[in-house]
């Protein structure tokens, strides 16, 4: 018996690209792009955890420039 595997060059073994397969023909078009919207968001959230574990181990205020007004 031979089997067939998709394999891409990450460490997944292709699972990766499989559950995005999984994912595009997923129900109606309307759950497919709530499934990107909630990814997107995911991302989101990562990227300001990340910002704030930046600014925590910076140690100091992100401070603004001072401009005179005349």
């Amino acid at each position: 018996m031979s089997e067939t595997r998709q394999t891409c060059d990450c460490g997944c073994m292709g699972v990766g690209p499989a559950i995005s397969r999984l994912l595009t023909n997923l129900g109606p078009r309307e759950a497919r792009d709530h499934f990107h919207a909630a990814r997107i968001e995911f991302l989101k959230g990562l990227r300001s955890l990340i910002d704030a574990r930046i600014h925590q181990l910076s140690g100091r205020e992100q401070a603004g420039t001072s401009v005179p007004v005349e």
